[in-house]
């Protein structure tokens, strides 16, 4: 057995991030082994940074062996096809951005280069009409996914929304069932070895000391630990994602819930709606240089679906990332990791990431500086990518009808993004590069939804019989359409699959 193996585990912080971790790490390394306390204060309080997800939740979940149903009654949660993007291009623009594929590719050809190809011969609709979660998603219906690679449900795919309190709440009766130990406190000093600079030990309140070898910082934007203790830097990325604030509501249902997320621009930023079981989410991300906070919050009370469930609450951050993620014997997860905003709901997502990659690379009380550098690279690598797909949004939107929106649209972009929107304006092309998260599906529905048409389609397109895929292009519709028939209500399925909560 190595007799440098790490004993003593500190997480720093709860909400989602520090339950998230406590789960994840009891299930995979405690066996007795491993002493995993988590500090945190219910003085101090979380935020709820995100309650919509993409598809990775769901690996994240079967790993630590959790019930779907019983994780959606637990956290009032619905499921999600997707994103509905409204007013992003123009005013009165409406697209989907859907988990899963469009239709299906032909010797290696990818389907949207015959959708580009069919288009300049005849009219179609939108490429969402060849997608079974948009599709779905727009009747207000779900389904399961099916193992049939013939099966248009093959190609589906889908995520959740729920309470993130709630989930944390979950989640830590999880980890306290496996020996998680919750310490309540406020950390009154973090100190250091005086010869490495490692974090020794949590000074608490009522002179209570904590120790360990490896901590984990998931005390929010502050970051304790990874920052005011390690100074290791942040990387500031608010000239190319301007929104800086955020103001949220919860408000009363407004009829059934909708199985995807809604994302509606506004003069100086989004607005977020996203529905739960028991109350829809609301909030509006906005850039400060260009709308007051009094404005904000009157902006986002006039567009409610429902009556308010409590008073509006505000919030500021600065997107960017943690220059070093793991610094010496700290490893940031969460916002004290970094921040991008909630559009693409990435935020629980890179927490996901963050601690798989920790198990990847596990340390022992060494701290070998090649796995520290290497996780720190690996996240660095998927916090770029998101940046850049997210930018994506703002650079492509062509209103002008506000000083924000001119902002976006004339901005300069990351080497890397331009990269991408010259590969696609050309013939359509999207190339998928080393810890992307996002895959063809997503950036073809933004950049169609955004209005840009490559000039031309891939040449290879034309080895093909037109009159063989103008036939498919109008089966792969049908079939969808017929399948989306077949399934139930989003709120029946939730009833019938026992995730429904009954009170």
């Amino acid at each position: 057995m190595n007799s440098n193996r790490i004993e003593r585990i500190v997480i720093v912080g709860g909400g989602t991030a520090g339950w998230m971790a406590a789960a994840a790490l009891s299930r995979f390394l405690a066996h007795g082994n491993t002493r995993i306390r988590l500090v945190e204060s219910e003085e101090i309080g979380t935020i709820g940074v995100g309650e919509a997800t993409i598809p990775p939740i769901r690996t994240f979940n079967a790993l630590l062996g959790i019930d779907e149903a019983d994780f959606l009654r637990a956290t009032r949660g619905t499921y999600k096809l997707g994103i509905e993007f409204v007013d992003w291009g123009q005013p009165g623009q409406r697209y989907f951005h859907p988990f899963g594929r469009y239709g299906r590719d032909i010797a290696g050809i990818d389907f949207h280069q015959l959708y580009l190809r069919e288009r300049q011969r005849r009219p179609l609709p939108q490429i969402e009409s060849f997608c079974v979660s948009a599709v779905a998603a727009r009747a207000g219906r779900f389904g399961r996914p099916q193992s049939d690679p013939v099966h248009p449900e093959h190609d589906f795919n889908y995520a959740y929304h729920f309470d993130a309190s709630l989930y944390a709440a979950y989640l830590r009766k999880y980890a306290e069932h496996l020996g998680v130990q919750r310490i309540e406190g406020k950390v009154e000093e973090v100190v250091l070895d005086p010869q490495s600079g490692f974090v020794q030990a949590l000074q608490l309140t009522g002179e209570r000391r904590v120790e360990g070898e490896l901590f984990i910082d998931c005390s929010g934007f502050r970051g304790l630990l990874i920052e005011q203790a390690l100074a290791s830097g942040y990387e500031n990325w608010q000239h190319w994602l301007p929104c800086d604030r955020a103001v949220a509501v919860p408000s009363a249902s407004a009829g059934l819930p909708e199985p995807y997320t809604r994302s509606t621009a506004r003069l100086a930023g989004w607005q977020w709606r996203i529905p739960l079981q028991h109350r829809i989410g609301n909030g509006l991300v906005y850039a400060s240089p260009f709308m007051q906070a009094a404005e904000a919050e009157r902006t986002l009370m006039d567009n409610l679906p429902a009556q308010a469930l409590a008073p509006p609450r505000h919030l500021n951050f600065v997107t960017g990332r943690r220059k070093l993620a793991w610094n010496r014997n700290v490893v940031a997860l969460g916002l004290s990791a970094g921040f991008i905003e909630p559009l693409e709901s990435t935020s629980i997502h890179l927490i996901q990431l963050g601690i798989a990659k920790l198990l990847a690379l596990f340390p022992d009380r060494r701290f070998e500086p090649l796995e520290r550098d290497e996780y720190n690279r690996a996240m660095q690598t998927a916090f770029e990518a998101v940046r850049d797909f997210v930018i994506l949004h703002y650079k492509l939107s062509a209103r002008s009808d506000s000083a924000f929106w001119s902002y976006c649209g004339n901005m300069s972009v990351p080497e890397s993004l331009e990269r991408k929107l010259a590969l696609f304006r050309g013939r359509g092309r999207n190339l998928r590069c080393e810890g992307e998260l996002f895959g063809l599906t997503s950036w073809v529905a933004v950049m169609l939804g955004q209005g840009v048409w490559p000039e031309d389609y891939d040449p290879s397109a034309d080895a093909l019989d037109e009159g063989k895929v103008g036939a498919l292009i109008d089966h792969v519709q049908g079939s969808i359409n017929q399948t989306v028939l077949t399934f139930p209500g989003h709120l029946d399925f939730l009833q019938r699959s026992g995730g429904a909560a009954t009170k």
